[in-house]
This record gives C-alpha cells, structure tokens and sequence, in this order.
C-alpha cells in the first residue's frame, strides 16, 4: 500500500561534534525547510568536547532527538547510531555545520518518492572547500567509477535522501560513511543524484586533513574488496596464497636439485629460508583473511551488537529512554 505523502514521517539524521556556533541555526533551517511536514531531527553528539550539548538543549525543542555518545566514535558510527534510532519513512543524513543546505531536502524527498527512487544523493556545486578536502575526494570517485558499474559524480555529499528500508539495512563500521552511497549500491539499492547547493563554513573548524586520506584510500580498498570477493573470498586469498606457496615450492625444488644433483651445501643459503616463508606465507593467506572478516561479522550481527555506547538520549531537554527501531 502507498503512504500518503502528507501522512509521511522524514527524519533527519545530523552527526555532531564540536558544533556549538552552528546547532540552533541548524535546526531552525531545518524546521524552516519542513514547515508542513511530519519530521523529526535526530542530532548525534559524537563526543564534543565544547557546549554543543548544551546549545542543544537549552532550545527544549520537542522536534529535536539529542544522542549523546560516550566518546568521539567517528562520523560512521554516529551516523548508524542516527539511523538506528530514526523512525522516519524516509531518512535524510546531513552535516551539521551549515556547508549543506536544508532546503534541498524536500526536492530530493519529492524526486525519491515520486520516481521511486531508494537514494537520492547530491552534487555539490560550485563546492566551498580547499584542496586537502577536493582532491582526495576527486580521486576516489574516479576509482570508484572505473572499478564499479555505480556512476555517481560526488559520494562525498553528505546530504542524502533515503527510504526506511535502505538505510536500515546498512552495516556503517569503521569510517564507511564516506562510501555510504557505495554499501546501498552493493545492497542493491536504485541510486540517483541531484544537484544542491553547498555553501561556506561560516562558523567552527573543518574536521578533515591530509591525515584522513590514507584512511579514505584504505576503506575504498576494502569496498572493493568486498564487491568483487565478499561472497568468495578464497578466490582472492587462494590466488594469492598459491602464488605464494607455488613460488615457495619452486624455489626448494631448485635447492633440492642443487643439493642432491650437484652436491653443493645449501643450509647457509637465504634462499631457502626465502622458500619456506613463501610456503608459509602462502598457507597463511588461504585462513587468515577469511577467518578474520568472519570473525568480526559474527561478533556484531548474530548478537545484533552495535559497535557504539550511548550515554543518553534527549528530547528537548527530558532525558528519555534509550531505545531503538532496528526493523524495516
């Protein structure tokens, strides 16, 4: 059956971390661009260690969800935490320091619903950020692009529409939500884009440097990883492994024809301790991998564990129960 629209929940899901300048005007833009909608505001306090909190709830707003985390988890997390509480028909994910626009939000809502679409994701354009934020960013989407069938221009927009049953079944760990765009993709999930606007940070300090661009390149890395060889992964690791372990026997093949065809000593060669490491090695890369992705998995989904502790949740300024919708 298709909801009325009217009738329709949209929550927003902002992470949050030293953001005092920027919460209220947040929200009151928000509100302003909703007005007439049935919404929620969910800000995720990812361990601030300035008055964001407090800014927070001192508005005693009965729209607005405050998740308050132990400690500084990363954007990932936060952004699970946001989606895990949300209760929305539709779930909006957002920065929270103004660079994205709230009046975007209801046009990428209308262009979701409308031609049935599970992601609406943005452009950004005209993009008020410095290089060390640009080109690591430009890169990873050409890889992105060349190496999946997904042609999106700007996974690094965090302005995105989703409907309920897709943002649920996201797996956010580590710092995935830079690809968040990417694990719907792999999800299945049918993707568009708009553009939006973007606009200049007016107030706090950027929280990305040239530090964070290893750590971009190596979940890409993993991305792909799990693309091609989530579902095989011994196809990877064997192939590896038996490189390895082929190179390995072959090279103490040669050390046994030496030895016993011509007579010479090969106990002080380094080649032979070359040998049987690879052969090790080898092994290793048929076990190790496997045992390890499975491991984490296993820890985290069959005890439906969350990997992130909240301290408490607000509405407005009422402390209220901690509790979370995980179904569709």
């Amino acid at each position: 059956m298709i909801q009325n629209p009217v009738s329709e929940k949209l929550s927003v899901v902002v992470p949050v971390y030293n953001e005092e300048e920027n919460v209220a005007l947040l929200i009151n833009r928000i509100e302003s661009a909703l007005v007439g909608k049935n919404f929620e505001i969910i800000l995720v306090d990812d361990g601030s260690t300035d008055k964001t909190r407090q800014e927070i709830k001192k508005l005693n707003n009965s729209n607005v969800a405050l998740i308050e985390l132990k400690k500084n988890y990363g954007q990932s997390l936060a952004l699970a935490a946001g989606i895990d509480y949300a209760t929305g028909d539709y779930i909006i994910t957002m920065d929270g320091d103004l660079q994205n626009d709230p009046d975007d939000i209801l046009m990428m809502y209308n262009k979701a619903r409308s031609e049935d679409w599970d992601v609406v994701t943005g452009i950004r354009q005209k993009r008020k950020d410095n290089l060390v934020r640009t080109f690591p960013s430009k890169i990873a989407n050409w890889i992105i692009r060349k190496t999946t069938k997904l042609d999106i221009q700007d996974h690094g927009c965090a302005l995105k529409v989703f409907n309920r049953e897709t943002a649920k079944d996201l797996n956010l760990y580590g710092e995935m939500h830079r690809y968040i765009t990417l694990l719907a993709f792999l999800n299945g999930a049918r993707i568009t884009e708009v553009n939006v606007k973007h606009h200049q940070r007016q107030f706090g300090k950027s929280k990305y440097g040239l530090g964070r661009t290893t750590k971009v390149i190596n979940d890409l890395i993993l991305l792909l990883f799990q693309r091609k060889y989530l579902q095989k992964p011994i196809h990877l690791f064997g192939n590896i492994g038996m490189l390895s372990f082929t190179i390995g026997g072959l090279i103490l093949l040669y050390l046994l024809i030496v030895k016993f065809g011509l007579g010479e000593n090969i106990g002080n060669r380094p080649l032979l301790i070359l040998g049987i490491l690879l052969m090790f090695v080898g092994i290793q890369f048929f076990t190790t991998g496997i045992i390890i992705d499975l491991q984490m998995r296993t820890y985290f989904e069959s005890q439906q564990k969350r990997p992130y502790n909240i301290r408490k949740i607000y509405i407005g300024e009422t402390e209220t129960e901690k509790k979370f919708n995980h179904s569709h």
